[in-house]
């Protein structure tokens, strides 16, 4: 089925958000076939546990400058100023980390997945010669409606921690263009973001990896570009450290509550996600905020987040830590009361799961996510019952 025009993640309107979730929670204990992708077989398979996870079809996310491992996944929202540029509402965009050579935090491409139409590279970094930093284009990836692309990177010269640079945020526009850079003392390793996006202004939530720490960044948004109005740490503590295979761990994936003003934190070390009151309000940090899920038996290192439609909350894990290999590279759907709901295993070897995101408007719910392993993206419709 063709994706139709999407609602942003965090949806603005309460009344739709209550609507949408009402209807998936309906349509999931009613037991509908969902398609599944198991070891590349597309198979039909009966959910009658009021779960979201669904899997469908899989395109390459390798741009024609060969980047790998797959980070950030975005969905272009409505209402999207594309001007002259190929971004519509529904496209999805996708932020490689390593080059062609698989070192990590060399690559620089983003890749467009249309509605219709083939794979295309929306943004391309300027090359580097061997020895030199490249970008490394982490999973802090957001789209603003008035036209703008905010995606992190997080560089390296050779593909591991020991020579990892501060990164920066890089603010595209909608052909592409790179228009200006986010970056300073506060910003150390942008790993993962989440936007609110009321317009004219919009909130950004980072996580640094290399500091352990969340910061808010609050900006104005004008045709013109976005700039920076002010920064603070609103969390801290996590714990953070280089790794020789996964580059680096430490806090990651973030989903922002605006009903209730509060941010969700999935931290890779502390193999646990966290609950930060006041995200929007607070003048500073209170620590890493109240651990809302630690689940020894199916957290393994989580990484990027993102909340489904029916309210709850999917995580991807690492594998790096509390591995097990009987739960290769899963994503984990739980509640924000911290209650397991099911999981997903997007490839059968460790360490494939990444990126993802979600939307959904009145009519479909949309899921997308990467398998690092396979450098392809995965992405999912669920036709939600018309009357519900």
């Amino acid at each position: 089925m063709t994706p139709k025009l999407s609602i942003q993640t965090h949806v603005g309107n309460h009344e739709a958000a209550a609507s949408i979730k009402k209807r998936m929670s309906k349509l999931f204990c009613a037991g509908v076939a969902l398609f599944v992708i198991s070891a590349g077989v597309v198979r039909a398979a009966d959910d009658f546990d009021g779960g979201f996870l669904p899997n469908a079809r899989i395109v390459s996310t390798v741009p024609p400058n060969g980047d790998l491992n797959p980070y950030g996944v975005a969905f272009v929202p409505l209402l999207f100023q594309s001007g002259s540029g190929p971004l519509q509402p529904g496209d999805i965009l996708v932020s490689n980390f390593n080059n062609s050579s698989n070192l990590q935090g060399t690559g620089t491409t983003i890749v467009r997945i249309p509605v219709n139409g083939p794979v295309s590279t929306f943004f391309a970094g300027p090359p580097h010669p061997q020895g030199s930093a490249g970008l490394g284009l982490s999973t802090a990836l957001a789209v603003l409606r008035k036209g703008f692309v905010i995606v992190g990177n997080v560089p390296s010269r050779d593909g591991i921690a020991t020579t990892v640079g501060p990164g920066s945020l890089l603010v595209l526009d909608n052909t592409g263009q790179q228009v200006g850079t986010i970056s300073g003392p506060l910003i150390r390793g942008p790993w993962d973001m989440t936007l609110h996006d009321e317009g004219d202004r919009a909130t950004a939530f980072v996580s640094n990896v290399l500091a352990g720490t969340v910061v808010r960044l609050e900006l104005s948004v004008a045709l013109t570009g976005v700039a920076v109005t002010n920064t603070t740490v609103i969390a801290s503590g996590y714990h953070h450290r280089g790794d020789p295979s996964a580059f680096e761990v430490g806090p990651t994936g973030l989903v922002y509550d605006s009903a209730t003003d509060v941010l969700y934190v999935a931290s890779t070390e502390d193999n646990a996600v966290f609950a930060v009151q006041q995200a929007a309000t607070r003048s500073g940090s209170g620590g890493p905020g109240m651990i809302i899920y630690a689940d020894a038996v199916h957290l393994h290192g989580p990484l990027a987040m993102a909340e489904a439609p029916n309210g709850h909350l999917l995580v991807s894990n690492s594998d790096v830590i509390n591995s097990d290999p009987n739960q290769p590279s899963e994503i984990v759907e739980f509640t924000k009361q911290g209650q397991f709901i099911k999981q997903l295993s997007v490839d059968p070897a460790q360490g494939g799961s990444f990126g993802l995101a979600v939307k959904a408007n009145q009519d479909d719910a949309f899921f997308a996510a990467v398998d690092d392993n396979t450098a392809t993206l995965t992405v999912s419709t669920i036709e939600l019952p018309l009357n519900q």
